[in-house]
């Protein structure tokens, strides 16, 4: 094992909580590595504009998340590109990546979690430019316009009505001819003159002019036709994808396969954390994982002060079978 790899910290995944975490933990000068398989930033990599981030009126996603990399470099923290492909325990936590093996006394998972694309022709062209994934992010700039939400759960109710506020019309497309949200969500709906419904309907292609989003083109499951719809902006809920595929049977998931993580940000393994979208029940908006990446560090502060004041291996073997409370 070479000596530069190890670590009091290593962090997977380089999006806001894992770069607020490398923040706070290079700032208290607990030795931390960074790793991320793509570029620092996460998913807001992809958000044209941000404007609900404290002390930044309007700024990309691209800026920001660069100023996230900027920040942490600038305490300390190793930034290495990697793609984590098993974890276990050695003594200290042994995570294994394509290309080097690192050792690390505590490891925080902040991998996140990407939402579901539906795949079809125009999606991929138009993303950031009409389609969306996220109603508080980008309602805003459909102010009496007419939006489309793909969906018929919690997620897709909450966020339409979310969009009342600004659109003049928001249709909810769903491929069932009844919601599957909570009845309140559902009644909420129903009720709000603003929202009308496609029932028993996919979408096969964004439509656009080069430059966003003109309308959808539908399909009718139960007569077979095709249609178009017109629509200044598509916003998709169709689930979300927790990036945890490496983690399977090696610390517990949700039936979603995101990680089980108690109020601490303790998983089951000991010395492993999770913060941020990788995270059950967490609130996937910017300011709220960077700052369970800040929270998360000061338990991993207490669990690394405590594991200097004792033997390691006493403590190993003590917490071998003990599983945190989630």
């Amino acid at each position: 094992m070479a000596p530069e790899l190890l670590y009091d910290l290593a962090i997977i995944g380089g999006g806001p909580a894992g770069l607020t975490a490398a923040i706070y933990a290079a700032r208290a000068e607990i030795k931390t590595v960074v790793l991320e398989k793509a570029i620092p930033g996460g998913q807001i990599q992809n958000t044209m504009t941000v404007e609900n981030y404290p002390g930044f009126p309007e700024i990309t996603g691209a800026e920001l998340a660069e100023r996230f990399h900027e920040h942490a470099r600038k305490f300390g923290a190793e930034i290495r590109t990697a793609t984590v492909k098993s974890m276990h325990f050695e003594g200290d936590v042994h995570v294994v990546t394509e290309e080097d093996e690192f050792y690390a006394r505590a490891v925080l998972i902040a991998t996140g979690a990407h939402h579901r694309r539906l795949g079809v022709a125009g999606e991929d062209a138009y993303y950031g430019r009409g389609v969306s994934n996220c109603a508080v992010c980008d309602g805003f700039f459909y102010r009496d316009k007419e939006v489309a939400v793909i969906g018929g759960g919690d997620a897709a109710v909450e966020e339409g009505l979310y969009l009342t506020r600004f659109a003049s019309k928001v249709t909810i497309v769903h491929r069932r001819d009844s919601l599957r949200a909570q009845k309140i969500l559902q009644d909420r709906a129903v009720n709000n003159p603003k929202v009308a419904f496609q029932w028993n309907t996919v979408v096969k292609e964004v439509l656009g002019d080069g430059n966003t989003v003109t309308g959808l083109r539908l399909l009718n499951l139960v007569d077979g036709l095709e249609f178009e719809m017109p629509t200044n902006g598509v916003f998709v809920y169709v689930g979300m994808e927790p990036a945890t595929g490496f983690l399977k049977g090696i610390v517990d998931l949700d039936e979603q396969g995101f990680v089980k993580a108690d109020c601490c940000y303790r998983t089951s393994m000991p010395g492993v954390f999770a913060a941020g979208d990788v995270r059950n029940g967490a609130w996937r908006q910017i300011i709220t994982v960077a700052a369970e990446g800040a929270l998360a560090v000061r338990e991993i502060e207490h669990f690394l002060a405590e594991e200097r004041l004792e033997d390691a291996g006493e403590i190993w073997n003590m917490r071998r079978g003990r599983t945190a409370q989630v």
